[in-house]
Protein backbone atom coordinates (compact mmCIF):
# COMPACT_ATOMS: atom_id res chain seq x y z
CA UNK A 1 0.00 0.00 0.00
CA UNK A 2 1.47 3.22 -1.09
CA UNK A 3 1.28 6.19 2.00
CA UNK A 4 -1.25 8.60 1.30
CA UNK A 5 -0.51 12.26 1.12
CA UNK A 6 0.15 14.20 4.41
CA UNK A 7 -2.11 16.29 5.89
CA UNK A 8 -2.25 18.65 8.88
CA UNK A 9 -2.61 16.58 12.21
CA UNK A 10 -5.37 17.55 15.09
CA UNK A 11 -9.55 17.80 14.28
CA UNK A 12 -10.88 19.50 10.95
CA UNK A 13 -8.04 20.50 8.49
CA UNK A 14 -8.63 23.85 8.27
CA UNK A 15 -8.57 25.46 4.91
CA UNK A 16 -9.40 22.12 2.96
CA UNK A 17 -11.84 23.27 0.41
CA UNK A 18 -15.28 22.05 1.70
CA UNK A 19 -17.20 19.12 -0.18
CA UNK A 20 -20.53 18.90 -0.58
CA UNK A 21 -22.30 16.83 1.56
CA UNK A 22 -23.83 13.75 0.92
CA UNK A 23 -26.25 13.47 3.21
CA UNK A 24 -28.40 16.23 5.46
CA UNK A 25 -26.45 18.01 8.45
CA UNK A 26 -24.76 15.77 10.87
CA UNK A 27 -26.37 16.11 13.23
CA UNK A 28 -29.89 16.98 12.21
CA UNK A 29 -33.15 15.89 13.18
CA UNK A 30 -33.36 15.01 8.58
CA UNK A 31 -30.31 13.25 9.42
CA UNK A 32 -31.45 11.21 12.31
CA UNK A 33 -34.77 10.59 10.61
CA UNK A 34 -33.44 9.56 7.48
CA UNK A 35 -31.13 7.09 8.90
CA UNK A 36 -33.43 5.48 11.12
CA UNK A 37 -36.13 4.99 8.57
CA UNK A 38 -33.39 2.92 6.19
CA UNK A 39 -32.68 1.03 9.50
CA UNK A 40 -36.18 0.13 9.42
CA UNK A 41 -35.72 -1.40 5.65
CA UNK A 42 -32.57 -2.95 6.59
CA UNK A 43 -33.68 -6.47 5.73
CA UNK A 44 -35.38 -6.34 3.15
CA UNK A 45 -33.38 -3.05 1.40
CA UNK A 46 -29.95 -3.53 2.40
CA UNK A 47 -28.17 -1.94 -0.48
CA UNK A 48 -30.30 1.59 0.10
CA UNK A 49 -29.83 1.40 3.91
CA UNK A 50 -26.11 0.71 3.95
CA UNK A 51 -25.62 2.93 1.02
CA UNK A 52 -26.86 5.55 3.27
CA UNK A 53 -25.25 4.68 6.33
CA UNK A 54 -21.80 4.55 3.97
CA UNK A 55 -22.20 7.99 3.08
CA UNK A 56 -22.63 9.39 6.12
CA UNK A 57 -19.71 7.56 8.23
CA UNK A 58 -17.33 9.22 5.28
CA UNK A 59 -18.89 12.60 5.88
CA UNK A 60 -17.96 12.30 9.35
CA UNK A 61 -14.53 11.27 8.68
CA UNK A 62 -13.91 14.08 6.22
CA UNK A 63 -15.54 16.59 9.06
CA UNK A 64 -12.87 15.34 11.43
CA UNK A 65 -9.66 15.09 8.81
CA UNK A 66 -10.63 16.48 5.35
CA UNK A 67 -10.98 14.80 1.85
CA UNK A 68 -10.09 11.19 1.75
CA UNK A 69 -9.05 11.59 -1.81
CA UNK A 70 -5.57 9.86 -2.47
CA UNK A 71 -5.34 9.10 1.27
CA UNK A 72 -4.75 5.12 2.56
CA UNK A 73 -8.07 4.00 4.10
CA UNK A 74 -8.57 0.40 6.20
CA UNK A 75 -11.96 -0.50 6.85
CA UNK A 76 -11.24 -3.04 9.36
CA UNK A 77 -14.67 -5.56 10.09
CA UNK A 78 -16.41 -3.59 7.07
CA UNK A 79 -18.74 -6.72 6.00
CA UNK A 80 -19.59 -6.83 2.37
CA UNK A 81 -17.67 -3.35 1.65
CA UNK A 82 -20.17 -0.53 1.48
CA UNK A 83 -18.16 1.43 3.36
CA UNK A 84 -14.89 0.39 1.36
CA UNK A 85 -16.76 0.83 -1.90
CA UNK A 86 -17.69 4.72 -0.52
CA UNK A 87 -14.46 5.85 0.29
CA UNK A 88 -13.21 4.44 -3.37
CA UNK A 89 -15.61 6.91 -4.59
CA UNK A 90 -14.50 9.99 -3.18
CA UNK A 91 -10.83 8.76 -4.23
CA UNK A 92 -9.44 6.75 -1.38
CA UNK A 93 -7.31 3.73 -1.54
CA UNK A 94 -9.22 2.09 0.83
CA UNK A 95 -8.70 -1.69 1.42
CA UNK A 96 -11.22 -4.16 3.51
CA UNK A 97 -10.13 -6.60 5.90
CA UNK A 98 -12.78 -8.42 7.33
CA UNK A 99 -12.51 -11.83 9.58
CA UNK A 100 -16.00 -13.70 8.51
CA UNK A 101 -15.23 -14.74 4.84
CA UNK A 102 -19.70 -15.15 4.79
CA UNK A 103 -19.89 -11.75 5.81
CA UNK A 104 -18.30 -10.35 2.62
CA UNK A 105 -21.19 -11.86 0.69
CA UNK A 106 -21.52 -12.86 -3.68
CA UNK A 107 -19.46 -9.62 -4.68
CA UNK A 108 -17.14 -8.08 -1.76
CA UNK A 109 -14.75 -5.21 -3.37
CA UNK A 110 -11.85 -5.84 -5.39
CA UNK A 111 -8.69 -6.95 -2.82
CA UNK A 112 -10.73 -7.72 0.30
CA UNK A 113 -8.60 -9.59 2.78
CA UNK A 114 -9.79 -12.35 4.88
CA UNK A 115 -8.16 -11.23 8.20
CA UNK A 116 -8.86 -11.42 12.04
CA UNK A 117 -8.74 -7.58 13.40
CA UNK A 118 -6.64 -8.62 16.48
CA UNK A 119 -3.59 -9.63 13.99
CA UNK A 120 -3.89 -7.26 10.64
CA UNK A 121 -1.44 -8.68 8.16
CA UNK A 122 0.29 -5.01 7.36
CA UNK A 123 3.30 -2.64 8.93
CA UNK A 124 3.33 -0.52 11.06
CA UNK A 125 1.44 3.04 10.29
CA UNK A 126 0.43 2.09 6.75
CA UNK A 127 -2.91 4.13 7.27
CA UNK A 128 -4.19 7.67 7.19
CA UNK A 129 -7.85 6.59 8.35
CA UNK A 130 -8.31 3.27 10.05
CA UNK A 131 -11.92 2.84 10.28
CA UNK A 132 -14.04 0.36 12.37
CA UNK A 133 -18.39 0.68 12.23
CA UNK A 134 -20.46 -1.13 14.42
CA UNK A 135 -17.43 -3.74 15.43
CA UNK A 136 -16.06 -3.38 18.68
CA UNK A 137 -19.30 -5.10 20.11
CA UNK A 138 -18.23 -8.43 18.28
CA UNK A 139 -14.44 -8.92 19.68
CA UNK A 140 -13.89 -10.33 22.91
CA UNK A 141 -10.78 -7.86 23.48
CA UNK A 142 -12.04 -4.36 22.96
CA UNK A 143 -8.68 -3.27 24.27
CA UNK A 144 -5.93 -5.56 21.94
CA UNK A 145 -8.68 -4.45 18.56
CA UNK A 146 -8.14 -0.84 19.54
CA UNK A 147 -3.98 -1.40 19.85
CA UNK A 148 -4.01 -3.31 16.47
CA UNK A 149 -6.45 -0.06 14.85
CA UNK A 150 -3.62 2.30 16.57
CA UNK A 151 -0.81 0.11 15.52
CA UNK A 152 -1.27 0.23 11.55
CA UNK A 153 -2.28 4.04 11.53
CA UNK A 154 0.16 6.51 10.91
CA UNK A 155 1.09 9.23 13.53
CA UNK A 156 -1.23 11.78 13.78
CA UNK A 157 -3.83 9.70 11.49
CA UNK A 158 -7.26 9.14 12.27
CA UNK A 159 -8.74 6.48 13.69
CA UNK A 160 -12.96 6.05 13.46
CA UNK A 161 -14.39 4.02 15.97
CA UNK A 162 -18.06 3.65 16.96
CA UNK A 163 -19.81 1.02 18.68
CA UNK A 164 -23.20 0.10 19.94
CA UNK A 165 -23.53 -0.37 23.62
CA UNK A 166 -25.07 -3.21 25.54
CA UNK A 167 -27.87 -0.61 27.27
CA UNK A 168 -28.81 1.09 24.53
CA UNK A 169 -32.13 0.22 22.61
CA UNK A 170 -30.53 -1.86 20.09
CA UNK A 171 -27.97 -2.94 22.15
CA UNK A 172 -29.01 -7.20 21.55
CA UNK A 173 -29.11 -6.36 17.84
CA UNK A 174 -31.86 -8.65 16.22
CA UNK A 175 -33.39 -9.38 19.57
CA UNK A 176 -32.83 -5.97 20.91
CA UNK A 177 -35.05 -4.53 23.03
CA UNK A 178 -35.80 -7.99 24.94
CA UNK A 179 -32.20 -8.11 25.83
CA UNK A 180 -32.91 -5.78 28.60
CA UNK A 181 -34.76 -8.88 30.22
CA UNK A 182 -31.99 -11.54 29.59
CA UNK A 183 -29.95 -12.18 27.14
CA UNK A 184 -31.26 -16.41 26.56
CA UNK A 185 -34.62 -14.92 26.89
CA UNK A 186 -34.30 -13.12 24.35
CA UNK A 187 -32.85 -14.98 21.99
CA UNK A 188 -35.37 -17.65 22.81
CA UNK A 189 -38.24 -15.19 21.94
CA UNK A 190 -36.36 -14.63 18.77
CA UNK A 191 -36.02 -18.16 17.94
CA UNK A 192 -40.29 -18.19 18.82
CA UNK A 193 -41.01 -15.81 16.81
CA UNK A 194 -39.01 -16.17 13.31
CA UNK A 195 -38.80 -19.90 13.44
CA UNK A 196 -35.04 -19.29 13.21
CA UNK A 197 -31.90 -19.37 15.58
CA UNK A 198 -30.69 -15.86 15.76
CA UNK A 199 -27.30 -14.54 14.82
CA UNK A 200 -25.67 -13.74 17.84
CA UNK A 201 -24.99 -15.07 20.73
CA UNK A 202 -24.10 -13.30 23.70
CA UNK A 203 -20.31 -14.44 24.67
CA UNK A 204 -19.58 -15.38 21.09
CA UNK A 205 -20.26 -13.09 18.17
CA UNK A 206 -21.56 -10.73 20.96
CA UNK A 207 -20.54 -8.45 23.59
CA UNK A 208 -22.02 -6.41 26.95
CA UNK A 209 -19.47 -3.40 25.86
CA UNK A 210 -20.61 -0.08 27.53
CA UNK A 211 -19.59 3.54 27.37
CA UNK A 212 -18.29 4.26 30.29
CA UNK A 213 -15.41 1.52 30.78
CA UNK A 214 -14.63 1.96 27.01
CA UNK A 215 -13.89 5.82 27.56
CA UNK A 216 -12.01 5.37 30.76
CA UNK A 217 -10.08 2.04 28.62
CA UNK A 218 -9.32 5.21 25.76
CA UNK A 219 -8.52 8.09 27.42
CA UNK A 220 -6.10 5.45 29.46
CA UNK A 221 -3.81 5.04 26.17
CA UNK A 222 -0.80 6.73 25.44
CA UNK A 223 -0.87 5.48 21.46
CA UNK A 224 -3.63 7.74 21.13
CA UNK A 225 -5.90 11.17 21.83
CA UNK A 226 -9.66 11.19 22.16
CA UNK A 227 -10.52 14.15 19.75
CA UNK A 228 -14.53 13.32 20.38
CA UNK A 229 -17.02 11.26 21.92
CA UNK A 230 -20.34 11.66 20.66
CA UNK A 231 -23.39 9.78 19.27
CA UNK A 232 -23.43 8.89 16.32
CA UNK A 233 -27.29 9.06 15.10
CA UNK A 234 -28.56 11.76 18.14
CA UNK A 235 -29.88 14.64 16.33
CA UNK A 236 -28.72 17.27 18.87
CA UNK A 237 -26.38 17.54 22.21
CA UNK A 238 -24.77 14.51 20.63
CA UNK A 239 -21.31 15.07 22.44
CA UNK A 240 -23.11 16.15 25.80
CA UNK A 241 -25.35 13.25 26.18
CA UNK A 242 -21.73 10.64 26.25
CA UNK A 243 -21.10 12.92 29.56
CA UNK A 244 -24.04 11.93 31.62
CA UNK A 245 -23.02 9.08 33.63
CA UNK A 246 -25.77 6.48 33.92
CA UNK A 247 -27.87 8.27 31.68
CA UNK A 248 -25.57 7.88 28.15
CA UNK A 249 -25.59 3.93 28.71
CA UNK A 250 -29.27 3.91 27.44
CA UNK A 251 -30.15 7.35 25.91
CA UNK A 252 -26.54 7.48 23.44
CA UNK A 253 -27.50 4.48 21.30
CA UNK A 254 -24.50 4.20 19.07
CA UNK A 255 -21.11 5.51 20.36
CA UNK A 256 -18.40 7.36 17.81
CA UNK A 257 -14.69 7.59 19.09
CA UNK A 258 -12.70 9.78 16.58
CA UNK A 259 -9.37 9.22 17.78
CA UNK A 260 -5.88 10.50 17.00
CA UNK A 261 -2.42 8.74 16.83
CA UNK A 262 -0.39 9.81 18.91
CA UNK A 263 3.62 10.55 18.03
CA UNK A 264 5.57 7.58 18.28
Amino acid sequence: MRRGRSRPRGGAVRGAAPRPSTTPKDPSFRRSLALFRAFLHEQDDPESCYALLARDAADQVEAYDGPVAGRTVLDVGGGSGYFTEEFRRRGAQAFLFEPDPAELGGKPPAAAVVADGYLLPLRDGVADVTFSSNVLEHVADPETFLSELARVTRPGGLIYVSFTNWLSPWGGHEWAPWHWFGAERARARYARRTGRPAKHTLGENLFAVHIGSTLRQVRARDDVTLVSARSRYWPFLAETVVKAPGIREFATWNLLLILRRCPT
